[in-house]
């Protein structure tokens, strides 16, 4: 123990921090140089010694120090060592590879935990067919055997393991660091964006993270900084039990409206509260006393698919033919890569901003698609 503290301790001499009574590193100010600049993110941070090594530690708990080519580790260390650009990555966090897609880093990744027909990003399926991606089993069940023979340097899950705790311990055990994802805990939609700055410090493309990050997020904040359309909206699938899904309010879709100029519907009272949940299930009268003088409705089709057309979406419920945007044919459905596509946060904003303010019309668009 008293090693570990003291690691820890000449860690945060090199970092330039100073140091709390359980050898804990303190949080530099935002204005330290020896930092990786977060304008949104504050689910991870990182820290530079002099010779380049970079602390991350991720939600305030997760460390890993991470050597960059051409740089020497210390000698002793208690925390996972990374060297990058890593090499033969494993991922069973689905939302971590678009990142890296866009990184042109797919090189990087050796192994999935999402099979081949699951996966609606071209680049992964073609990486499949070739062999050059393997599926090695999902997050709570991976193929240990596979992980070692093709030398995983690391896992990158998301936050579902802590549903199977002895799937990560034993990762572990066998020499694999494991990174769990917080991408969803980010409280601003651009925070869930700014997480490739991470990727590309692993792939060792950090400078093509951030020139990305840059140009999508002024694109969000040219939205942003507009007047809000007055306009409302509510986000939305229905099961084959007739239920409807809806995404909470937090939720960073909903979020993402709000950004766009618009006010998500319905509002769920705080006595119901959704623990942080992404999505929660409604009965349809209270949906439809909640959104039915929505301006406008946006259909998920991630779930379920996507109703051809008006009369299709009718039939999922025919109370939905009172709902004014219904009666405006101000519905959307998503395309189905929506939800996999985790770097285009900017393009969904701009997107809504255009559907919610009436400027969408005779656009093509990536995420969405009017109903007719």
């Amino acid at each position: 123990m008293k090693r570990a503290v003291a690691v820890l301790l000449l860690l945060t001499l090199l970092l330039g921090g100073s140091a709390q009574a359980d050898g804990k590193p303190e949080e530099a100010g935002p204005e330290a140089a020896d930092r990786l600049v977060l304008r949104y993110a504050d689910q991870f941070t990182v820290a530079y010694d002099a010779s380049g090594c970079a602390l991350v530690t991720i939600g305030g708990e997760e460390r890993f120090l991470i050597v960059p080519e051409g740089a020497e580790a210390p000698a002793e260390s208690d925390l996972p060592v990374l060297r990058a650009p890593l090499q033969r990555l494993y991922i069973a966090s689905s939302s971590a590879m678009d990142p890296i897609v866009r990184l042109h880093a797919l090189s990087s990744v050796r192994l999935t935990g999402t099979r081949r027909d699951d996966w609606t990003l071209p680049e992964v399926q073609q990486r499949m067919d070739e062999g050059e991606l393997l599926y090695a089993g999902k997050y709570a069940a991976p193929d240990y055997e596979l992980l070692l023979s093709e030398g995983v340097s690391l896992a990158v899950e998301n936050t579902m393991i802590w549903h199977s705790p002895e799937v990560k311990e034993q990762l572990e055990a066998l020499g694999i660091p494991v990174l769990v994802e917080r991408s969803s805990y980010e409280r601003h939609p651009l925070g869930r964006l700014e997480w490739i700055k991470l990727y590309g410090l692993l792939t060792g493309r950090l400078q093509e993270a951030e020139a990305f990050f840059d140009s999508q997020a002024a694109m969000a904040e040219r939205v942003m900084a507009q007047e809000s359309t007055g306009r409302t909206a509510a986000f939305f699938s229905i099961s084959l039990s007739g239920a409807v899904r809806v995404r909470c309010p937090e939720d960073y879709v909903a979020r993402s409206i709000e950004l766009a100029g618009g006010r998500y519907i319905p509002q769920i009272p705080a006595e119901d509260g959704t623990g942080g949940r992404a999505t929660m299930s409604m009965q349809p009268e209270s949906f439809y006393a909640g959104a039915r003088d929505a301006d406008v409705l946006f259909y998920n089709a991630a779930i379920g698919g996507a109703p051809g057309s008006m009369d299709e979406l009718l039939q999922k419920g025919e109370w939905l033919a009172d709902f004014r945007a219904v009666r405006s044919g101000e519905v959307w459905c998503t395309e189905a890569d929506l939800f996999q596509q985790s770097s285009g946060i900017a393009v969904l904003i701009d997107e809504m901003h255009q559907i919610l303010s009436g400027t969408a019309d005779g656009r093509a668009l990536q995420y969405f698609h009017r109903l007719s």
